[in-house]
């Protein structure tokens, strides 16, 4: 039975991201393995105020940080997608990887 491997990348730096995914792609490409995405998810927007006291008196510029996704499913190439798993990525690059397991009609 195939597994899919889901990836998810996250990075608040979205030229890191896309060079990320982009080796990803070509290094999939040159195996011939099976990809799927990258799929690009809606950037959340995260604002958080700041104020200069805790009794609230004043505040600074709000901190702001967008934070990017995008997602890639494997579908078999087990090993393709255990190396992929366990690279190393820059440090500003978040990855998380879902494994899961396709069963056919009739199967128990």
């Amino acid at each position: 039975m195939p597994f899919v491997t889901k990836l998810r990348l996250q990075s608040g730096d979205v030229n890191s991201l896309d060079r990320v995914v982009t080796d990803i792609k070509e290094t999939a490409e040159r195996k011939g393995a099976e990809l799927k995405g990258p799929h690009p998810k809606p950037p959340d927007h995260y604002r958080v105020p700041q104020h200069k006291r805790v009794d609230g008196g004043g505040t600074f510029a709000p901190w702001e940080y967008t934070v990017y996704t995008r997602t890639i499913e494997i579908v078999g190439h087990d090993e393709f997608a255990r190396d992929v798993a366990e690279r190393t990525y820059p440090d500003s690059v978040h990855v998380s990887a879902e494994i899961e397991q396709l069963r056919q009609a009739g199967d128990n």
